[in-house]
C-alpha cells in the first residue's frame, strides 16, 4: 500500500538529547556528536544504564494547569518535550489552528499510565497552541507511529479536510517499569547484551501543506513527501511466526512505486534508517535493500541518527524526516531520500522525500 505525493513540508521542530532545536540537532548529528551518558537509573547488576536524555534546563516547567493534575512522570516529561518542538515547528509559519496527528508510544503490559489521545490536550494546554480537534488524532503505535501519522496526514491533505496538518511524535524510554522490562528481554546495550539499543527520547513535528498551495504560505518549502508506504512484519519482535523481514521490503517498494515521478526513476541517493542498534532491524535493512536494489545508488549513504541521540521510539521518524528535509533543502545530501522506521510489533512505514 503506497500513497501518492500530496504535500510539502514547510517547517520542522525538534528537541533532542543533541539539541534544543532542529538546527542545533542537524548540526550535530552531522558533525557525529553523541550524546548519550550514564543516567540515574541502574540496571539489575547497580550500574548506571546508558540513556540519551534530554537536559532538563532546555525544556520549560510544566504549566500550572498541568501541575496541578493528577497525571504520571512520563505523561509530564512527554508534555514539556513536545511543547518545545511544537513551538519551533509554528514560530515561523503562523496558522489558524491546524489538526494535530500524534505519533505516541506502543502500549505495554506493564505501563500503570498508557499514554493515549489525552496528550493532544496536554500538549495544547503546555505549549499554549491550539489545534484543530475536529481532524487530530493519536497513534500509540511505537517507533513507526510519526510515519503512521505522517500517512494519514497525507490523507487529511488529499481529502481537503485541513489547509495544513502538524504531524510528529513525542516519546521517552525514561520510565522505571519499561527500561526494566526491557532490560529483561535482554533488549537493553551495556552489561551482557551487546545487541540492544540505547533508550532515548525527544520530540519532532513537521508542518505540511498541500503541494500546490505550500508555496503560499510564507517561506519556500524544505522537501516534498513524493511517496510514503506501509507493511506489515509478520516475524516481529514479539510473534512467534518467522522473521523474514517482508514488511519493511513492502514499505519500501510502495514507496518508491507511489513516488514514481520520471522514467526511468531516479534512484533513492540516501537512507535514514531506523536502526538502533539491534540485529533485527539490520537484518530487515538487508532484505529490504536487496528486494530493491535496483531503485537504490550503489555505494548509498546510510543515516542512522540513533547513533547520536539513542533510540527516541516514536518520535525517531518524524527526527529523520525533519533532518532529511533539513538536509535536502541546504545541498548536504543528494535525494531522492528515503526514510524508514518500524515498530516492535509489525508496523513498517517509509517515506520518500525528494528537493
Amino acid at each position: 500500500m503506497g500513497r501518492h505525493a500530496v504535500a510539502e513540508i514547510l517547517a520542522v521542530g525538534m528537541v533532542t538529547p543533541v539539541g534544543a532545536s532542529a538546527a542545533q540537532t542537524a548540526a550535530s548529528v552531522r558533525a557525529g556528536i553523541a550524546r548519550l551518558a550514564e543516567s540515574y537509573v541502574a540496571d539489575r547488576f547497580g550500574e548506571p544504564l546508558v540513556m540519551g536524555l534530554v537536559d532538563l534546563e532546555q525544556l520549560p516547567p510544566l504549566v500550572d494547569p498541568l501541575e496541578t493534575r493528577e497525571i504520571s512522570i512520563r505523561h509530564q516529561r512527554l508534555a514539556r518535550l513536545g511543547a518545545v518542538a511544537l513551538r519551533e515547528t509554528l514560530a515561523s509559519t503562523p496558522h489558524d489552528p491546524v489538526p494535530l496527528l500524534l505519533g505516541l508510544p506502543e502500549p505495554r503490559g506493564e505501563a500503570r499510565h498508557p499514554i493515549g489521545s489525552e496528550m493532544i490536550e496536554m500538549l495544547a494546554t503546555q505549549s499554549g497552541l491550539a489545534f484543530d480537534l475536529s481532524c487530530s488524532a493519536a497513534y500509540p503505535l511505537g517507533r513507526a507511529a510519526g510515519m503512521v501519522a505522517l500517512d494519514e496526514a497525507l490523507a487529511v491533505l488529499d481529502r481537503g479536510r485541513a489547509p495544513a496538518v502538524l504531524v510528529g511524535a513525542v516519546d521517552s524510554y525514561l520510565d522505571l517499569r519499561l527500561l526494566a522490562a526491557l532490560e529483561g528481554e535482554g533488549r537493553l546495550r551495556g552489561g551482557e547484551s551487546s545487541d540492544g539499543f540505547v533508550p532515548g527520547e525527544g520530540a519532532a513535528f513537521l508542518l505540511l501543506a498541500p503541494a500546490r498551495r505550500g508555496r503560499g504560505h510564507g517561506s519556500p518549502p524544505l522537501a516534498r513527501v513524493a511517496g510514503v508506504g506501509r507493511g506489515h512484519e509478520a516475524g516481529h519482535l514479539y510473534s512467534s511466526e518467522p522473521h523474514r523481514g517482508e514488511g519493511l521490503a513492502g514499505a519500501f517498494r510502495a514507496a518508491l512505486d507511489a513516488g514514481v515521478q520520471a522514467d526511468p526513476p531516479a534512484k533513492v541517493a540516501c537512507i535514514y534508517a531506523g536502526l538502533n542498534g539491534e540485529s533485527h532491524w539490520g537484518k530487515e535493512w538487508g532484505v529490504a535493500q536487496i528486494r530493491c536494489a535496483d531503485r537504490l545508488v550503489d555505494p548509498i549513504r546510510i543515516e542512522h541518527p540513533a547513533d547520536c541521540c539513542g533510540d527516541a521510539g516514536a518520535a525517531l521518524g518524524p527526527l529523520m524526516l525533519g533532518l532529511a528535509a533539513l538536509d535536502l533543502a541546504r545541498g548536504r545530501v543528494d535525494g531522492p531520500c528515503l526514510v524508514w522506521t518500524g515498530s516492535d510489533r509489525g508496523e513498517r512505514v517509509a517515506a520518500l522525500l525528494t528537493g
